[in-house]
């Protein structure tokens, strides 16, 4: 499978991330059915009741700020700026960047059998690599790399510029997507990125527009994704309802306007956005309260899903590394780490229930949140595009809470409402990219053309200004930052 991709890549272009120039080959390197933990696995399902899934995610944004207005990661920034808001916490953040490099091992060695899936940003790890904090990134490649290690840790897709699947224009979610995989190869290496099998969207934050939705699950698929990580409030059965089946992976299903149909592996994180229920290792104590369900004909182990910032907030920061250790321990001492109750990765569970004869046509369906109000009002014998924006328009007529922006484990919070003046420069951006360059791509004698700094350099600034940060402090310093990268993307573009 990767006889041909042998060769490293280079992490750094110009001053640049790799985040393109190779995409065929990563294509290749990630559409295969091999099973990524199934060789391996210490887990055996007729040992266990119950499993939990907990993933960490990390991200800091790329912001123009550097002495000279460099794009610098808000991490250096804040080691600059020590007595800015709460930049006091650059070096606790810098350290749980880095400490689960630190956690498994020591885990691992004293006999526990410990779990843990990780998501990073783009723009951090390239932060990382441009502050030189090259004993993050070495610390994270022990366990990413090291047989030893690795089978107890999973790395998760993501965008590459943390941004918000539903208000990304759709032309550039997989150019997010494949600029994530392209930069961890060049990072970890190919056989590392090989492993990358589940999706972890920012935020959480899931399409519920038909055509959005069908895309992002087009992409994946396409990219050699089996399974997403789906906030439980964002979805909604196929009949309208909540979720009865929470702990049961299920089969998200997407239809756009044109009646097509596709559909993905999801898991579902259950309740909020808290970060506590991964500080304190909630998932773990609410799996022993848990018992085998039925899926299909089988018997299998229900899984508790749960993700959180990997930094964020003083729980975070100070207690998890107890709880975290704690929970493996407590494990140990009752059933070895193996039994009744245990840890997994999220690909290590669904080819553990895949091996007992589970399929994905036995999973529970979903959608996103109001899209069955939305096919109720369509001919779904006659499918039209006009039918289904009409309905949508209906929709938000009768209710004014109705819309197709998404939903994520924020809700409190909307990526669009208010920010007129950093989506519309973004989508101007990305409209002036895709004039550049997607005719020039359609000529296969071009392809190498994803390799030049022109390229990569407008691809930069248009993954950079459709970083979710710009839309969530506010108007001010951060919607500033948006101006800038727009105003340089804008340059690059107009240039002949």
């Amino acid at each position: 499978m990767l006889s041909s991709k042998n060769s490293t890549l280079p992490e750094i272009i110009d001053g640049l991330p790799n985040i393109s120039g190779w995409e065929a080959e990563v294509i290749s390197v990630v559409n295969h059915d091999a099973p990524v933990f199934l060789p391996s696995t210490n887990i055996r399902l007729e040992d266990v009741n119950a499993t939990f899934a907990i993933a960490l995610h990390f991200h800091q944004p790329t912001i123009p700020a550097g002495s000279g207005g460099e794009l610098i990661s808000n991490l250096q920034y804040m080691f600059e700026h020590p007595h800015e808001g709460d930049n006091h916490n650059a070096a606790p953040f810098a350290d749980c960047y880095s400490r689960m490099g630190d956690f498994i091992p020591e885990l691992v060695n004293q006999g526990c059998n410990p779990r843990v899936m990780l998501d990073y940003s783009g723009n951090l790890l390239w932060g990382l690599r441009q502050m030189g904090r090259n004993d993050i990134l070495d610390n994270l490649k022990r366990i990413t790399c090291n047989p030893t290690y690795q089978p107890y840790v999973e790395w998760l897709g993501t965008m590459w510029g943390h941004a918000v699947v539903p208000s990304t224009p759709i032309p550039d979610i997989k150019l997010h997507i494949l600029a994530w995989q392209q930069h961890f190869a060049a990072i970890f290496g190919w056989e590392a990125l090989a492993r990358v099998k589940g999706f972890s969207p920012p935020e959480m934050h899931l399409p519920n527009h038909p055509d959005t939705l069908f895309a992002f699950v087009k992409a994946l698929k396409e990219c050699g994704y089996r399974w997403l990580l789906v906030q439980e409030h964002s979805v909604e059965t196929i009949d309208g309802q909540s979720l009865t089946h929470k702990h049961l992976p299920h089969r998200l299903m997407a239809r756009n306007s044109q009646g097509e149909t596709i559909s993905i592996t999801a898991l579902i994180k259950t309740q909020g956005s808290d970060t506590k229920l991964v500080g304190q290792m909630q998932p773990y104590y609410e799996a022993k309260t848990l018992s085998k369900q039925q899926l299909g004909t089988n018997l299998i182990p229900p899984i508790v899903s749960q993700i959180g910032d990997g930094e964020n907030g003083g729980v975070m920061m100070n207690e998890f590394p107890n709880a975290f250790k704690q929970a493996w321990w407590d494990m140990l001492n009752n059933g070895g780490g193996k039994s009744h109750v245990v840890g997994v990765c999220g690909t290590e569970y669904l080819e553990l229930i895949e091996a007992t004869g589970c399929q994905s046509e036995d999973f529970p369906q979903c959608q996103p949140v109001g899209q069955h109000q939305i096919w109720q009002r369509v001919n779904l014998d006659n499918y039209q595009p006009e039918a289904v924006e009409n309905a949508i328009q209906e929709l938000k007529q009768i209710n004014p809470n109705f819309h197709v922006d998404g939903a994520s484990w924020t809700n409190h919070i909307s990526w669009v409402k208010g920010y007129d003046n950093v989506l519309s420069p973004m989508y101007e951006l990305s409209s002036l990219f895709h004039q550049k360059f997607d005719n020039l791509l359609i000529n296969s004698a071009n392809k190498s053309i994803t390799k030049k700094s022109e390229y990569r350099q407008a691809l930069l600034h248009n993954l950079l200004l459709q970083t979710s940060c710009f839309r969530y402090w506010g108007q001010g310093n951060w919607t500033d930052y948006a101006g800038e990268i727009y105003r340089r993307g804008h340059d690059l573009l107009s240039m002949n």
